[in-house]
């Protein structure tokens, strides 16, 4: 068997010391003023003798791991691919790596997730929580570990939440129809006890009291495929031909939703107007281009690193003040949620 090479071996080839080398592997070399053109000596020497740092024996030495673990529900989704991409970018320049993994919603696969990571020595946990994994998380925190949770918590739980006020994004979605005509309103949504699902649940039935109407709700399985949503949403506009508007909880629940209207032939929004909870490119792209409820995902990407760096800088987790930060939504008027007048206008001054 080949012998593995160690730290000691590179600097004694490269006539640089192992602190000098270990700081560059580490992250640091800009920290610690490490010039780029030694760093690049570094870099590409391992590089051709393939050396790999004995990651557990680094955390052993130094009781910290440098490595971060983000659970959130499914890595594909744009706002949580959005929100990792800023935070793994950040971490990096911090001397941090991310692990990434996605729990699709299941509690056990949640539970199996934060057990592997911990046996892995993480130094902290980033996460958008399922229900049901408060035993697992009180145990890292007892555990002296890091948890910050992030667009949606879990009340039982004491530690730092960064979330969204989905109250008011959806509250204020629904009084912009209301505000262009529009009164027969639905709400698609997922059938979830999740407390960012719940809150935009409550702005918009808040909503449709004030205005002294009635609700229409339609909650779907977080595990149906686009076509079955498609198909689900189809099935209850054509049961429902009263409606002259929908507020979709999702950005993949409203997607869902204009292949229904399509399908039904349904003209956006003279027959139906639409408002989706969680903008997406595609939205602008589109036509007619479709409203959102924008989410703040620079600001929550930072603030819950910002946050994550603040705890790893505390000893004991136990002493320091957990905060829970609420950051404001933004909606984002295109034409598929204002007056057809309007629409007439827009289209004989484009």
């Amino acid at each position: 068997m080949k012998k593995k090479i160690s730290i000691h071996d590179l600097a004694r080839e490269l006539k640089i010391s192992a602190t000098t080398i270990s700081f560059v592997l580490n992250g640091k070399a800009t920290e610690k003023r490490i010039s780029s053109e030694v760093e690049t000596k570094i870099l590409e020497y391992i590089q051709k003798v393939g050396y790999k740092p004995n990651l557990v024996a680094q955390s052993l030495r130094t009781g910290k791991s440098k490595i971060i673990a983000m659970l959130v529900e499914s890595i594909d989704d744009s706002f949580f691919a959005s929100i990792a991409k800023v935070i793994e970018v950040t971490a990096y320049k911090l001397g941090y790596k991310v692990f990434f993994a996605s729990t699709e919603n299941e509690t056990e696969k949640a539970k199996q997730l934060i057990r592997l990571f911990r046996d892995r020595q993480v130094d902290g946990f980033i996460i958008a929580p399922p229900p049901g994994i408060e035993k697992e998380i009180t145990a890292l925190l007892e555990d002296n570990c890091p948890v910050i949770l992030f667009d949606r918590h879990l009340p039982t739980i004491t530690t730092t939440n960064v979330l969204i006020d989905n109250f008011d994004g959806a509250f204020s979605a629904t009084n912009h129809l209301f505000e262009n005509g529009f009164k027969k309103i639905a709400f698609v949504t997922l059938d979830s006890t999740q407390s960012q699902m719940q809150a935009r649940l409550d702005g918009y039935q808040k909503a449709i009291k004030q205005a002294g109407t009635v609700s229409k709700i339609l909650k779907l399985s977080y595990n149906l495929l686009h076509t079955e949503i498609s198909e689900k949403i189809k099935e209850f506009l054509q049961k429902n031909k009263q409606l002259d508007a929908v507020l979709f909880a999702t950005n993949y629940l409203a997607l869902g939703g204009v292949d229904a209207i399509n399908q039904l032939n349904l003209k956006v929004p003279e027959n139906l107007a639409i408002i989706a909870f969680d903008d997406d490119l595609i939205f602008q792209l589109l036509s007619p281009s479709v409203t959102a409820v924008a989410q703040p995902v620079q600001e929550m990407s930072e603030e819950v690193i910002k946050q994550l760096m603040k705890s790893l800088a505390v000893e004991d987790q136990s002493a320091q003040q957990k905060e829970t930060i609420i950051l404001k939504t933004k909606l984002i008027v295109r034409k598929s949620a204002i007056n057809f007048s309007s629409v007439k206008n827009l289209r004989t001054a484009g």
